[in-house]
């Protein structure tokens, strides 16, 4: 039946929708909040509301952001022109075009504070099992264990899916009625994305393997550090990190190669595989540290173009020379070894007809280098090199006794 009106407080217009969740407004009592929901108003249920105990300034904040949070397994869309929830194709009326939605007076800012980072929630997501955090906190929680900061609850599931949808209801609330909060928090995040963005200071630097430009570099990426540099870099909208082998007393070494993101495949349990293609080298000039992942200064480095036509003509021939070379090896291969360089670093780029078109010289180099069989700390000589002819000099140094120790092998 109707619940009977209390006294001092008249019940508003209300739609009950049946399986809802408890959304209970700040400035009114429980007893109304039963009301919204359709609940049962017998006087039993009415004495057990009202002897509750009296919450404190923390409790009442803590039981705001708990009875906000809406699951993203079922969004809520506000509909700001009418004061209307629409939930799974059904509609809500929480209170007639006369009446406030919210009490201005008793928000506070502190009230919507993510537990993981003390700040204003940004971009708030809610588990499954009702707790809210910023989206970039709960994933860098996801990045270390499956399951949920505050009550420990798996989230396997949840991770598997990646739907990090925002919660509507909190959201537009924290927008609607702490503007100022929020236009402050959305600039601190605005600033923090633009200093992730830079692409010569503090750049992220992912210690593993040689990469080189042109040459493809597929990672399986699965440290939480990791996890976290790769978002990053797809947030800020770069794409790019650079990649570096370990140097034991430096960390890493002077000289490396930017990866540029293609794509990133995440995993059910949390890891990715990142097709990366290498892109500018570069130089090291000073180390740091953020959120546990490696960080650089750095300067690119470029091929110093040859004016003179006649020094000019000679490296061409050169480069035909040493391309001519690497064909004939590569064709020489076993079929066993041919066909594992095929899968994992493609076919030899084809002959360029400018040697000197970009950067970093003919693609034919890198892919040579990436796929022959000598030392890291060589590779790292060539690849910090800026003269063309140098590089194909050591290119064909390395052709040449690959050659010989075959010749030797069949005879």
């Amino acid at each position: 039946g109707q619940c009977p009106s209390s006294p001092t407080e008249p019940s508003p217009k209300t739609t009950p929708t049946p399986g809802t969740e408890s959304l209970e407004r700040p400035g009114l009592s429980r007893a109304h909040s039963l009301r919204i929901h359709g609940s049962s108003c017998d006087e039993e249920g009415l004495k057990r509301v009202c002897s509750a105990p009296q919450l404190g300034d923390q409790e009442k904040g803590s039981l705001l952001k708990r009875k906000l949070s809406v699951s993203d397994a079922e969004p809520c869309i506000v509909d700001s022109g009418s004061s209307k929830y629409k939930k799974q194709g059904q509609l809500l009326t929480l209170a007639s075009v006369d009446t406030p939605i919210v009490p201005v007076d008793l928000l506070d800012a502190s009230d919507f504070e993510c537990s993981l980072c003390m700040r204003l929630f940004f971009e708030p997501v809610t588990t499954p099992c009702g707790h809210t955090f910023c989206k970039n906190c709960l994933e860098r929680c996801l990045d270390h264990t499956p399951q949920c900061p505050l009550c420990k609850e798996s989230l396997k599931e949840y991770l598997a899916c990646r739907k990090y949808m925002v919660t509507a209801v909190l959201d537009t609330l924290i927008k609607q009625y702490l503007s100022q909060e929020y236009a402050e928090r959305a600039k601190a995040h605005l600033d923090e994305t633009k200093e992730l963005s830079d692409l010569s200071k503090n750049v992220p630097i992912f210690v593993c393997t040689m990469a080189y430009p042109t040459v493809p570099c597929p990672l399986h990426v699965f440290e939480p550090r990791y996890r976290l540099m790769i978002r990053r870099c797809m947030d800020t909208g770069t794409r790019q990190f650079g990649m570096c082998i370990n140097d034991p007393q430096k960390g890493f070494a002077d000289y490396g190669c930017m990866l540029i993101i293609r794509s990133v495949h995440f995993l059910p349990d949390g890891r990715s595989v990142v097709d990366t293609i290498g892109g500018k080298r570069f130089r090291v000039l000073s180390r740091g540290v953020k959120d546990g992942y490696r960080t650089a200064d750095i300067e690119h480095l470029e091929d110093t173009k040859v004016e003179d036509s006649d020094e000019l003509e000679r490296l061409q021939e050169l480069h035909d020379a040493v391309y001519e070379q690497a064909r004939v090896w590569f064709q020489n291969l076993k079929i066993r070894f041919h066909n594992q360089i095929l899968q994992h670093f493609g076919p030899m780029p084809e002959r360029e007809a400018d040697i000197q078109a970009t950067p970093n010289g003919p693609a034919c180099c890198w892919w040579l280098l990436a796929v022959l069989p000598i030392d890291p700390r060589y590779q790292l000589s060539v690849l910090s090199m800026t003269s063309l002819k140098e590089r194909l000099v050591k290119i064909q140094h390395i052709l040449t006794y690959l050659r010989d120790v075959y010749k030797i092998q069949c005879s």
